[in-house]
C-alpha cells in the first residue's frame, strides 16, 4: 500500500494494536486533569465531569473520521497526509501547518508545566534547568527507536495508573465517610448554574487533555496488522482515557464542591488529594503530574511531531533534511533534533506563560480536527461515491459542528494567535509555490 502511494518503507514496522493504545494513553495522560483541574471546573461552574463528557463525545466523532482516513491512507503525517489526499495538496499543507501549531509547541508546553510544578518541591532550582533536562532525556529516547520508546511507554503508563487508582480509592472512601456533599449528580448538572456557553468554554480548555488520540495516526508506517489497526487503536485509547477523565474529575468535584475556594489554581487538585490522603497523597499526585507531563507525555508528543515533520519534508513541503532517517535506529532523527531545539527556545520564552502556549496548542488541534471531517466527506462521498452516509456524511458533519462550536467559545487570545499563525503559513506556502514555479521554468529554459 505504501509503495503504491509513491513512498518506500523506511521506518521500522513493529507496533501492534496494544502498542498503539498504550501510546495514545501515554500521550493523553490518564492523570492529565490533575494539572488543569481548576482551569476546567471554574468556567464549567462545578460541572467538570460534564465538560469532560462533552469532550469525549466531540473527540469520538473526530476519532471516527481519523479512523476512516487512516484506513484509506496508512501513511505518516496525520492530518497533513489525510487532507492532502482527501481534499488537495494546498489544503493538506495548511492543515499540516495548523497541526504544527499543536505538536511543535505541545512538548514545550508540557515541559513548562512540569518545570513550574517542580517549583513547589524544589524552589531553589530555576524552571529552565528542568526544561533542559526533560528535553535531553526525551530526545535521546526518541532517537533510540520506536521500540525503545514503546517499552518506556508501558512503564510510564503503569506508574500513572497506579497513582490514579490510589486517588480514586482514597477519594471514594472519603466521599463515603463525609468528605464533601456525598454522591450527587452535581459534577454533571447543576440546574441553577447551567449555561451551555460556559460549559463549552470549559470544554475548549479540557480538550488539551484529549490531544494525543490523533497522534496514533502518525505511527501508521510503523504499525503492523493492516489498515484498520490504527483506527481501532484511536477508538480504544479515546474510550479508555475518557472513562478515566470522567471518573477522576467526578470524584474530585464531589470531594471539593466549592470550586471557588482553592488557595491557588495551580494547586487545586493537590488540595483535594490532601483532603483525603494527607501530605503523602498530595506529594504523590504532584510528582505524578510532573513526571507524566515532563517525561511521558512530552516524549510521545515529540515522537508524533517528528513523524509529521518527516512526512511534510518527504513531500518537499519542508526542508528535506527533516526527512533523514537514522541508519541504525530507523527514526526521523533530524526532525527530532529540530523539535528539541524549538522546545528549548519556546520553553525559555514562555516559561512563565503556560496559558499562551496552551491557547496555541488547542487552536491548532481543533482547526485540524475540522479539516479531518471535511476530508472524510470530500474523499468518500465526492471521490469514491460512497453510499455509507452514516460514516461518511452524518458522523463527520456532527463532529465538525461540535468542534466548530468549541472553537467559537475559545479565548479571544487563542483565536488571534491561531489566525496569525495561519496567515504566516499561507504566506510561506505562496512563496514556496512561487519559488518552485520559478525553478521549473528555469529548468525548462
Amino acid at each position: 500500500m505504501l509503495e503504491k502511494m509513491g513512498y518506500q518503507q523506511q521506518l521500522d514496522r513493529r507496533l501492534t494494536l496494544k502498542d498503539l493504545v498504550v501510546y495514545g494513553l501515554v500521550f493523553m495522560t490518564p492523570i492529565a486533569p490533575f494539572g488543569i483541574y481548576a482551569s476546567v471546573v471554574t468556567p464549567a461552574k462545578g460541572m467538570v465531569a460534564l465538560a469532560y463528557l462533552i469532550g469525549v463525545v466531540a473527540m469520538f466523532f473526530t476519532a471516527l473520521s481519523y479512523g476512516q482516513m487512516s484506513q484509506a491512507f496508512p501513511v505518516a503525517g496525520s492530518v497533513y497526509a489525510y487532507a492532502q489526499r482527501g481534499i488537495n495538496k494546498h489544503v493538506g499543507f495548511l492543515a499540516g501547518w495548523m497541526i504544527l501549531l499543536d505538536y511543535v509547541f505541545a512538548p514545550a508546553l508540557l515541559y513548562v508545566i512540569a518545570a513550574n510544578s517542580l517549583r513547589t518541591l524544589v524552589p531553589g532550582v530555576p524552571p529552565y534547568v528542568w526544561v533542559i533536562a526533560f528535553i535531553v532525556i526525551n530526545t535521546v529516547i526518541n532517537i533510540r527507536g520506536i521500540e525503545f520508546t514503546n517499552r518506556a511507554n508501558f512503564i510510564f503508563l503503569g506508574l500513572e495508573l497506579a497513582v490514579l487508582l490510589i486517588f480514586l480509592v482514597c477519594g471514594t472512601y472519603g466521599v463515603m465517610h463525609g468528605v464533601g456533599d456525598g454522591f450527587t449528580a452535581k459534577p454533571f448538572y447543576i440546574a441553577q448554574d447551567f449555561n451551555l456557553n460556559f460549559v463549552f468554554t470549559a470544554v475548549s480548555i479540557c480538550v488539551l487533555n484529549f490531544l494525543g488520540f490523533d497522534a496514533i495516526s502518525t505511527l501508521a508506517e510503523e504499525t503492523k496488522g493492516g489498515n484498520k489497526t490504527v483506527g481501532r487503536g484511536i477508538m480504544l485509547a479515546l474510550f479508555v482515557v475518557g472513562l478515566l477523565f470522567i471518573a477522576q474529575t467526578y470524584i474530585a468535584a464531589l470531594l471539593h464542591p466549592d470550586y471557588t475556594s482553592f488557595k491557588s489554581a495551580d494547586t487545586a487538585f493537590y488540595e483535594i488529594a490532601f483532603s483525603v490522603g494527607g501530605r503523602p497523597l498530595e506529594i504523590m499526585t504532584i510528582l505524578a503530574t510532573i513526571f507524566s507531563w515532563g517525561i511521558a507525555n512530552s516524549m510521545v508528543a515529540q515522537a508524533a511531531i517528528s513523524r509529521i515533520l518527516f512526512g511534510m519534508a518527504r513531500d518537499h513541503n519542508l526542508p528535506t533534511v527533516l526527512a533523514k532517517v537514522h541508519p541504525k535506529y530507523k527514526t526521523p532523527y533530524a526532525a527530532n533534533i529540530l523539535v528539541c531545539v524549538v522546545s528549548l527556545i519556546v520553553g525559555a520564552i514562555f516559561v512563565n506563560q503556560a496559558n499562551v502556549l496552551s491557547a496555541l496548542v488547542n487552536f491548532g488541534a481543533l482547526v485540524s480536527f475540522c479539516v479531518i471531517h471535511v476530508s472524510v466527506i470530500n474523499y468518500y462521498l465526492r471521490r469514491q461515491h460512497s453510499k455509507d452516509y452514516l460514516k461518511h456524511l452524518v458522523s463527520p458533519l456532527i463532529g465538525f459542528v461540535i468542534i466548530a462550536y468549541v472553537l467559537l467559545n475559545m479565548d479571544i487570545l487563542a483565536k488571534v494567535i491561531g489566525c496569525t499563525w495561519f496567515v504566516i503559513g499561507l504566506f510561506y506556502y505562496l512563496i514556496m509555490l512561487h519559488t518552485r514555479d520559478s525553478v521549473e521554468l528555469k529548468d525548462l529554459e
